[in-house]
C-alpha cells in the first residue's frame, strides 16, 4: 500500500513539473511574441513595413492566437499596398478577438482592402460587420455608401454588357438570317435562269437539228419578167439549136427531091 502511494506521490511530482515547465514555455513565446510585437510597432512607425511584416509574423510564430499581431500585420501589409494578403489577417483578427471595437476596427480595414482590391461585394458585406459591432462609426458607414454605390454600377455595367452581347448575337443571328436567305434567293435565280437556258438551248437545238428536218429541196429560181435566168437562156439556146437542126434537115431534104441521082454511065 505504502509503495502505491509512493508511486502517486511521484506521477503527482512528474505531472507538476510537466504542467510547470509547460507553463514557463509558454509565458516565455507570449513574452518573445511581445516583444517581438514592440518590435514592428516601432519599424511601423518608421514606415518600414516590409520589415514589420516580418517582426509580426515572428510576434504569431510564438503566439498564433495573438489578436494585436495578426491585425498588425494586417495594417503593414495594407500599407505595402499588398491588400490581398491582407484580408486574411483582419479575418483572423475578427475572428479571435473578443473586443467588439477590435472586431470593428478588423472589419472595417477588411472593407477598405477589398475595396482596393475591387470587391465591392466583399467590402459592403465587411462594412456592414463593423457597424453591427459599432453603430457609431460614421467613417465605416460613409465607406459602405461609397461601396455599395460601386457595387450598384458595377452590376449595372455588368447587366448593360449583358444586353449589349444580347443585342450583338440578335444582331449577328439577324445578319447570318438576311445572308442565308439572300443566298438561298440567289441559287433559286441561278437555278431558274439555268434551267431557262436549257429549254432555249433545246428548243434551238431541236430547230437545227438535221435529222428532226424535212430536207428541203432547192427550190428553182422564179423567171422574173423581161429578165431571164442563166439555165433559161442555156435551155432556150439548146432549143433554137435543135429546131435549126431541124430545119436545116428538111431543107436538105427538099433539095434532094428536085436534084437527079448521079448514076454511073453504062456507056
Amino acid at each position: 500500500m505504502k509503495k502505491l502511494k509512493y508511486l502517486l506521490i511521484i506521477f503527482l511530482m512528474l505531472f507538476s513539473s510537466n504542467e510547470i515547465a509547460a507553463q514557463k514555455d509558454t509565458i516565455a513565446q507570449q513574452r518573445t511574441a511581445r516583444k517581438m510585437l514592440r518590435q514592428g510597432n516601432e519599424l511601423y512607425q518608421k514606415e518600414q513595413f516590409t520589415d514589420a511584416s516580418v517582426a509580426y509574423q515572428k510576434a504569431l510564430g510564438s503566439n498564433s492566437n495573438y489578436d494585436k499581431a495578426t491585425y498588425n500585420l494586417g495594417n503593414a501589409l495594407y500599407k505595402n499596398k499588398n491588400y490581398k494578403e491582407a484580408i486574411p489577417q483582419y479575418e483572423l483578427t475578427a475572428k479571435t478577438t473578443t473586443n467588439k471595437a477590435v472586431k470593428a476596427e478588423a472589419f472595417h480595414n477588411m472593407g477598405n482592402s477589398m475595396m482596393e482590391s475591387k470587391n465591392y461585394q466583399g467590402a459592403v458585406d465587411a462594412f456592414k460587420s463593423a457597424l453591427r459591432n459599432n453603430p457609431t462609426d460614421d467613417e465605416t458607414r460613409y465607406n459602405l455608401a461609397v461601396a455599395q454605390q460601386l457595387l450598384d454600377k458595377e452590376n449595372q455595367d455588368k447587366k448593360d454588357d449583358k444586353n449589349k452581347d444580347k443585342d450583338k448575337k440578335d444582331k449577328d443571328k439577324k445578319d447570318k438570317d438576311k445572308k442565308d436567305k439572300d443566298q438561298k434567293d440567289k441559287n433559286k435565280k441561278d437555278k431558274d435562269d439555268k434551267d431557262k437556258d436549257g429549254d432555249g438551248d433545246k428548243d434551238k437545238d431541236k430547230k437545227q437539228d438535221p435529222k428532226k428536218d424535212k430536207k428541203k429541196e432547192p427550190q428553182k429560181p422564179k423567171p422574173q419578167p423581161g429578165k431571164m435566168t442563166p439555165q433559161q437562156v442555156k435551155q432556150l439556146l439548146e432549143s433554137l439549136n435543135n429546131e435549126e437542126k431541124k430545119t436545116q434537115k428538111k431543107m436538105n431534104a427538099k433539095k434532094a427531091k428536085g436534084k437527079k441521082v448521079k448514076q454511073e454511065k453504062d456507056w
